[in-house]
């Protein structure tokens, strides 16, 4: 133990032969036939640590008397205890030792590990041969056994990695737990993933081995004090770098742990018998053979989750025409996919991913950041998604940053994990709160990042800004809300500080906090984004006490920043030439018009390129260049009732996902000569009434009750939409215009298929995610020429198509709306007035809004 030439393996191999030699030397020659002495337990391994307990077992076939043995035993146990080793001991026949086996799991697992050290060697390898042999046997139920024994064990002492003072052995990613993993893939049914195994393991020997050493105890708990000593023997900085070392290796023993067991559940899994018929149909060669397999047991499906993903026997897989290589947003969708299923990642798509898909582009195409955004708002399944990247360098590659806060202890005994996990959960307690804020995207993406500055030395939240800046750009916000995001990170301690250490009554106060916000948007996202920090700090960091505190103080900042003047934003855009094209052609033929432009994804530039529009009848350019991956799609019809829902649902139908949309209404006559206000003149560039106004004649030549279009006032609604298809390629602008047709004259029954794939749609997994409740408010103030309801709720199929169907059967108008999904949440505004182009009275509004709100539930 003293020769410095030895260290880590190679000494506790060492001491484990040079154990072995004397134990044998007290066995001697002379022993009694059909006597042998086994090591078991974690001597029967090979390795001994300085304080090790030595785990023995004294065989015999049951022909030496009682005394004989009592004498041999005698010899062997009191040298041992008299050097104060600590000494686990028994004396049994093989037919004991297969009866304690049964009785005890920990005897079966010592039995494992059994390793012959004097005497019969051949009643030794019956004995491990008959044990190993009953493990296998008993798999089945032993092991379900051997699982809920972690699982207590665990609860008892905590998860290693976020403990400031670990228990190496006991502690869930500890020693132990490498003990259960060589116990499984004995019992040949799974195994654990090798990489990085060993290196853990040998990790968390050498820590035990270095506290042995400089405490002279038998501990296995590597308490505050004895840290700086560890360190020091083991050669390292300090003692943060020994506690990030330790939760590194205890981080690659959890996963392997989740993913053995994973697949331990998979194989017990009960295997349900396929129908009569199926089988039949299978051994015979009809129906869908693929169904069952010849012995007539059913083939696990591989159902579509995203493009490039399938959920396959409880996993997230790899769909089979995936191309990891082609495809560099494909790590970040399969996580975003897996983690709205409520799925882990399959341990083969994940190394796959890391081995062939490219880096993505700088900044990042708009996909991707959509994609990180919906990984990061799917609250408590994000963690296992999050860790399996993390276990194979994604998330390094994503964020470079990453790696200086990856397992790195806080020693604030308030804090519950490290640095890394601790942003993972921010993010989990922030998508419970994204109902709360206009940008969820802004919100999770700075809960993520707020403690990025910890990895560096100084003041964590000024070097994070700097930090939040240079990630936001490079996942590819804009310059807006790259601001925005190192604003928060800047200030994310900023709202929690000053209202439990500053008198919020002190004018100056305010107006500090309210200079250092600035703007509504910004202290809404802080307000939602320091009650995550607390609540994924720990129990202690918040309470009932302080979110008061918290919620005076930005009623107070909030009133401060209404004081200021608001620039006015409510100004119409100008329409493009293409989009007064699309007006005038559905006003001139009375039907809608369609006009397409795809996103392209780009090679290696980053971001998006647009092509050139084309409309319903017009074929997909050919070639070879990239695959569309969304569309700008633009939508011109005659204002009537209905437009909304129908366009909505029809899109939803052909399984577009809507990323974003804007509906406008055009009068007509603005085009032909208006006024500076955007409002066309009553006479027409050559003195003409308006009704000759050289525009043509559109369908229904009066106005119908709730506004649509007049003779005199020809409208238009334009919608524009950004979507992308769930699977497969996009539709062809003329199967849309023909079903939207079919919508608009009620042929198509859309609500009931809308239903049926909403019914189909909807989670049966009791792992899926569970999001907040929908919320539906007033926004006080935003207009005066219109009521403003915004609408947060998760996206999902349909979900446009049911809210303009509640607004129509509420008899409102819906004069523009604003419709963002944000990662998995949609965040809308509705410009709404009643029949006669009045804003909602108070009391309508807040009814109209419980309305949509009960609707969505």
């Amino acid at each position: 133990m003293q020769d410095a030439e030895l260290s880590g393996p190679d000494r506790r191999r060492a001491l484990s032969a040079l154990t072995d030699q004397w134990l044998a030397g007290l066995f001697g020659p002379d022993a009694p036939p059909g006597t042998a002495l086994v090591a078991v337990g974690g001597y029967g391994h090979g390795e001994l640590s300085p304080r090790s307990d030595l785990d023995l077992l004294l065989l015999h076939d049951g022909s030496t008397g009682a005394a004989a043995l009592a004498a041999l035993a005698d010899r062997l146990w009191y040298p041992v205890w008299d050097l104060g080793l600590a000494l686990d001991h028994s004396v049994r026949t093989p037919d004991e030792a297969r009866t304690a086996a049964a009785d005890d799991l920990k005897v079966q697992l010592g039995l494992l590990e059994a390793r012959h050290l004097a005497g019969d060697a051949e009643l030794t390898a019956q004995l491990r041969t008959a044990a190993l042999g009953r493990w296998r046997a008993q798999a089945r139920t032993r092991l379900p056994e051997l699982r809920e024994y972690a699982t207590e064990r665990a609860r008892r002492h905590g998860e290693l990695r976020f403990l400031l003072e670990p228990d190496l052995k006991e502690a869930r990613g500890g020693l132990r737990d490498l003990t259960a993993l060589r116990a499984v893939a004995a019992s040949w049914l799974a195994d654990a993933p090798r990489e990085g195994l060993q290196q853990a393991r040998d990790t968390l020997l050498d820590a035990r081995d270095a506290l042995h050493l400089t405490t002279g105890r038998a501990t296995d708990r590597l308490a505050l004090q004895d840290q700086d000593q560890v360190a020091e023997a083991l050669g390292l900085l300090d003692a943060d770098t020994l506690l990030r070392r330790v939760y590194e290796a205890a981080g690659a023993v959890s996963y392997a742990s989740d993913v053995t067991w994973r697949e331990v559940e998979r194989v017990l899994r009960p295997r349900s018998a396929a129908p009569r018929g199926a089988r039949l149909r299978g051994l015979l060669g009809g129906g869908r053979r693929s169904a069952v397999r010849p012995s007539g047991e059913p083939v696990p499906e591989r159902t579509p989750l995203a493009e490039g993903v399938v959920e396959h026997e409880g996993e997230a897989a790899l769909a089979l025409h995936a191309r990891p290589d082609r495809d560099p947003v494909l790590p970040l969708r399969a996580a975003a996919a897996a983690a709205q299923a409520g799925l882990p990642l399959a341990l083969p798509a994940v190394r796959k991913l890391a081995r062939t898909a490219p880096d993505l582009p700088v900044p990042w195409p708009a996909e991707a950041r959509e994609e990180f955004v919906t990984l990061l708002g799917a609250g408590e399944a994000t963690v296992p998604v999050w860790e399996a990247m993390d276990a194979a360098g994604l998330i390094a590659r994503l964020l470079p940053d990453w790696e200086r806060v990856r397992c790195r202890p806080q020693r604030n005994p308030v804090h519950r994990y490290t640095v890394d996990r601790h942003l993972v959960e921010t993010a989990v307690r922030a998508a419970a709160l994204t109902r709360r804020v206009h940008r969820p995207d802004l919100l999770l993406t700075g809960a993520l990042l707020h403690d990025i500055g910890k990895g560096w030395p100084g003041d964590h939240s000024l070097t994070g800004e700097t930090i939040a800046r240079d990630l936001a750009a490079r996942i590819g916000f804009d310059e807006a809300d790259t601001r925005t995001l190192a604003a928060l990170v800047r200030h994310h301690l900023l709202l929690v500080e000053t209202a439990t250490r500053r008198n919020l009554d002190d004018p100056a106060t305010i107006r500090s906090v309210a200079e250092a916000v600035g703007s509504h948007g910004t202290l809404e996202l802080l307000h939602a984004l320091t009650e995550a920090d607390a609540l994924a700090t720990g129990p202690a960091a918040w309470s009932a006490w302080r979110a008061a505190l918290v919620d005076d103080l930005v009623s107070r900042v909030a009133a401060v920043l209404s004081g200021a003047a608001a620039a006015d934003q409510t100004g119409g855009l100008e329409l493009t030439a293409e989009e007064e094209r699309l007006a005038m052609e559905a006003w001139r033929t009375g039907g809608p018009v369609l006009a397409q432009r795809p996103q392209k994804r780009t090679g290696s530039g980053g971001g998006q390129g647009a092509a050139e529009p084309r409309t319903e009848g017009e074929a997909a350019p050919g070639g070879t260049g990239p695959e569309p991956v969304g569309v700008e799609l633009r939508v011109a019809l005659p204002e009537q009732p209905g437009v909304l829902p129908a366009v909505a649902g029809v899109l939803a139908l052909h399984k577009l996902t809507v990323r974003a949309a804007d509906l406008r209404l055009v009068e007509l006559s603005a085009l032909a000569g208006g006024t500076p206000d955007g409002r066309a003149d009553r006479d027409g560039p050559d003195g003409q009434a308006p009704h000759d106004d050289g525009l043509p004649d559109g369908p229904g030549g009066t106005a119908a009750p709730g506004g649509t279009a007049t003779r005199e006032t020809p409208r238009v609604l334009l919608l524009t939409w950004r979507v992308a298809a769930q699977y497969g390629s996009l539709p062809q602008p003329a199967r849309l215009r023909e079903d939207l047709v079919r919508a608009l004259d009620g042929s198509l029954r859309l609500a009931a298929r809308l239903a049926e794939r909403e019914a189909a749609y909807r989670p049966r997994r009791s792992g899926a995610v569970q999001p907040p409740p929908p919320r539906a408010a007033v926004a006080p103030g935003d207009s005066v020429a219109a009521t403003v309801l915004e609408v947060r709720a998760q996206d999902a199929p349909g979900l446009l198509h049911r809210i303009g169907r509640a607004l129509e059967e509420a008899g409102v108008r819906v004069r523009s709306a604003h419709v963002s999904t944000l990662g998995a949440n949609a965040v809308d505004a509705f410009y709404v007035t009643d029949a006669a182009g009045s804003p909602l009275s108070e009391v309508a509004a807040a009814r109209l809004a419980q309305r949509l709100e009960a609707e969505l539930r």
